[in-house]
């Protein structure tokens, strides 16, 4: 959300140097995962960890959110500022691309928000019935992937329903700890712009 590529059609939520960052926990199946892609000749693709309280709240405060209300309903496709993995550093989004930097198929962008969360109007869940069989080998191999380097590491790891892309530690674990305010980090961690 540094860039103009995102959901919220350019407007950044995050400061133009911000980084990612991960809970070491889930940065060491993330690294496990990658390893394994890059032995079978693919590349992850990072595209979000930590986001701060602020940043979530910016989030929320943005034209695309306040135009798509359904967005924050249940089962929500945004999480309240403060709730989820990401302002804990515990929720990774995701993709796969080939060595030369194209993307794979996984049937939605990255970021796709559908107006119905449920599985069969919601092309970006992981149970949506009309998939083609490309697409759900390539999400297949991103799953499998991280789900192995969870296993292998002996952590448990949740892949989220609705978004193909996220994977979090368990809801038991993240919220044993508290979420993530820019103030709570040094200069060089902070996400939020402003």
């Amino acid at each position: 959300y540094a860039r103009d590529d995102n959901l919220l059609f350019g407007e950044r939520i995050y400061r133009p140097d911000a980084r990612l960052w991960l809970h070491r926990v889930l940065a060491r199946i993330v690294l496990k995962a990658a390893e394994s892609l890059h032995a079978q000749g693919f590349r992850m693709v990072l595209y979000d960890g930590l986001r701060t309280v602020e940043a979530q709240q910016a989030m929320l405060e943005t034209r695309q959110v306040r135009d798509n209300p359904q967005w924050l309903r249940e089962p929500r496709l945004l999480s309240p500022p403060g709730a989820g993995g990401h302002p804990r550093a515990m929720a990774v989004d995701v993709g796969l691309e080939t060595p030369d930097g194209r993307l794979l198929d996984m049937g939605t962008p990255f970021d796709f928000l559908a107006a119905d969360p449920e599985p069969a109007a919601n092309p970006a869940h992981r149970e949506h019935p009309d998939l083609s069989p490309d697409v759900r080998q390539n999400r297949a191999l991103l799953t499998d992937s991280m789900m192995q380097a969870a296993q292998a590491l002996g952590t448990p790891l949740l892949p989220l329903p609705q978004e193909w892309w996220d994977f979090r530690l368990p809801k038991e674990v993240y919220e044993s700890y508290a979420p993530l305010s820019d103030a709570d980090l040094p200069p060089e961690m902070r996400m939020a712009r402003g």
